[in-house]
């Protein structure tokens, strides 16, 4: 078995491509041990001195770290633990755990818009860097954003914010004034 790795916009962050489908629909997002609970993977990747967090998508593990950590130590530690969870034969997830958000079947027509452009054309750039972005909610012209993954805490997540995807919202929907990040 042959995992890929690259480099995340997040230092702390770096992308593992194990050579198919981690997670069939969904992602999972894990911030702490305890958290990993229904995943076999994840248990296995927090085992890892310095690890502080799992992000699972659809064909790759991003897996954030320490700042007292350095990749050069942590790297052949984090390779060695999907490596071994892999030929293991466990699963990635125990029952059903993919993360969901709430949906409003009533959605105004403005919510609809904004959710289309996340999905078709945010959400695949930002899974390229190792993370996710959920639409929260829409309230006065502001749309709030989750970060996940490699964009949470990232350097750059406010620019990708507030120069991306703030200024794609706005030029495609007037409605929306503001975009702001939300835990």
């Amino acid at each position: 078995m042959f995992i890929q790795t690259e480099q995340t916009p997040n230092p702390a962050t770096l992308k593992f491509l194990p050579g198919g489908a981690v997670m069939e629909r969904g992602t999972l997002d894990i911030t702490n041990a305890e958290g990993a609970v229904g995943s076999p993977l994840a248990r296995s990747l927090f085992v890892v001195d310095g690890v502080t967090g799992v992000f699972l998508g659809a064909d790759f593990i991003a897996v954030t770290k320490t700042d007292e950590r350095d990749w050069a130590t942590m790297k052949p530690m984090v390779l060695g633990a999907i490596m071994e969870h892999y030929t293991s034969g466990a699963p990635v997830l125990e029952g059903s755990v993919v993360e969901t958000v709430p949906t409003d079947e009533d959605e105004d027509e403005i919510v609809v818009q904004i959710k289309e452009l996340i999905e078709t054309r945010v959400r695949p750039a930002v899974a390229q860097d190792g993370g996710d972005i959920v639409f929260r909610r829409f309230e006065d012209g502001i749309v709030f954003l989750h970060m996940q993954g490699a964009c949470s805490g990232c350097p750059s997540s406010t620019a990708t914010l507030k120069i991306g995807i703030e200024n794609l919202l706005k030029h495609h929907i007037p409605e929306v004034r503001e975009v702001r990040p939300v835990e």
